[in-house]
């Protein structure tokens, strides 16, 4: 069975409206299964794959370009570039290390990650700043659509678009629960994508972890389901095992959008829930800040967090604040 396409924006590019996540795929319990994994979406008609230079230090690049290896014509392959806010020129260095990592030419898309501060769109754009390399990316056919992905507050991503930045696509978390909270990326940046014509991608369907699902206030299906009724060109949903991956294409390949009716229920349901954010962590609290970005805003980290345990490198302590490029 295959899964809906869906426009890509005003690109003229279709991609599948259920996207494979790319921080879980570096949670698998090693290669082969990553690598298994990325096949087992590829024939189950899954084309975007999401990625970011940093997750996991490079490992999740790296086996994604395993498991696309002989396949990339099957694929829409983006990665994200991990400046925070630093110069362009580490932007391009950091997108020849993807493109090595992920065994290929060219990216489909590439994305800024995590804008989530206030000075970001202004670090962005400034002279030298990250907006020129995408741009020169773009230029040198080494990239073919650039955009932005960020979880935290809608009034940042607003910031950007208002750079007049060219941007085909952005991401952010889209999902029962943010329809109703304070801060919504549904209620706020989605109809000014539309009209637009910037392609919305969404992301943390099951609000990251599945805490929500866990807990009984929905199921998967519900989840997926809302976030894929979405007016979004796709839905990008992780998985760093097997069975969560088949339960994944098994709804988007039977895919039936819900009626009006049926979101406005779900929304209803999730509204006391939804209003402190409790299964919307990144938006309200540092536990989905990413280190890297936090250290070079000079804000502090926390220090329990498995991203920074992760970053550090506590066994080996090489004392480097980001990995090396």
């Amino acid at each position: 069975m295959s899964i809906p396409l869906r426009e890509f924006g005003k690109t003229g590019v279709r991609i599948s409206a259920l996207g494979l996540g790319g921080h879980h795929l570096g949670g698998a319990k090693d290669e082969k299964t990553a690598i298994e994994i990325v096949h087992r979406a590829l024939d189950g008609g899954i084309t975007f794959y999401d990625n970011a230079w940093e997750y996991y230090r490079g490992k999740t690049e790296s086996w994604l370009g395993l498991g696309l290896k002989g396949r990339r014509d099957k694929a829409f392959v983006m990665t994200k570039v991990c400046t925070h806010g630093r110069d362009g020129s580490l932007a391009m260095q950091m997108l020849e290390q993807s493109l090595r990592r992920l065994q290929t030419d060219h990216l489909d898309l590439w994305q800024i990650h995590g804008v989530v501060f206030q000075n970001d769109p202004e670090l962005f754009i400034r002279p030298g700043g990250a907006a020129e390399a995408l741009l020169k990316a773009k230029q040198q056919g080494k990239v073919r659509f650039v955009g932005f992905t960020g979880h935290k507050d809608p009034d940042v991503h607003l910031a950007m678009l208002n750079t007049g930045f060219p941007f085909d696509s952005v991401q952010m978390p889209l999902n029962a629960f943010d329809a109703t909270y304070f801060m919504s990326f549904e209620q706020k940046v989605l109809p000014v994508l539309n009209q637009r014509g910037i392609a919305p991608l969404g992301m943390k369907p099951i609000s990251g972890h599945g805490e929500p699902v866990q807990m009984g206030v929905l199921t998967a299906r519900e989840a997926l389901r809302y976030a894929m009724s979405l007016p979004v060109a796709c839905t990008i949903s992780g998985a760093e095992e097997m069975h969560i991956l088949a339960q994944n294409l098994e709804i988007a390949q039977n895919f039936v959008s819900m009626i009006p009716a049926e979101m406005q229920a779900l929304r209803d349901r999730c509204r006391q829930y939804a209003a402190d954010g409790r299964f919307e962590m990144y938006k309200n609290s540092l536990k989905f800040d990413n280190p890297e970005a936090r250290l070079v805003h000079e804000y502090p980290l926390d220090t329990a967090q498995a991203e920074v345990k992760d970053m550090i490198n506590e066994a080996a302590n090489t004392g480097h604040a980001w990995p090396q490029v």
